[in-house]
């Protein structure tokens, strides 16, 4: 089994990566975007038997850091 987690950092915290990206974009005349949350994507590969709640706690536990990242998570 696969799952797909999507961090992102939470609505109010300060994206710099983000804020970059929009204001390159701008530079090479894609006016527009007005703004750019940047995120990361995690795919693992599952041995069978695993679960959601698993990945969740991998989450809570590592893969996000829940003070000012949020996540969801897709089984495949």
């Amino acid at each position: 089994m696969k799952a797909r987690v999507h961090v992102m950092l939470k609505n109010g915290v300060l994206d710099p990566q983000g804020e970059a990206v929009r204001h390159a974009l701008g530079a090479m005349g894609f006016d527009g975007v007005q703004g750019v949350r940047q995120g990361k994507v995690i795919e693992l590969d599952l041995a069978d038997g695993a679960t959601e709640a698993d990945v969740e706690q991998m989450c809570e536990k590592l893969l996000a850091n829940t003070v000012i990242e949020s996540y969801s998570v897709e089984l495949a």
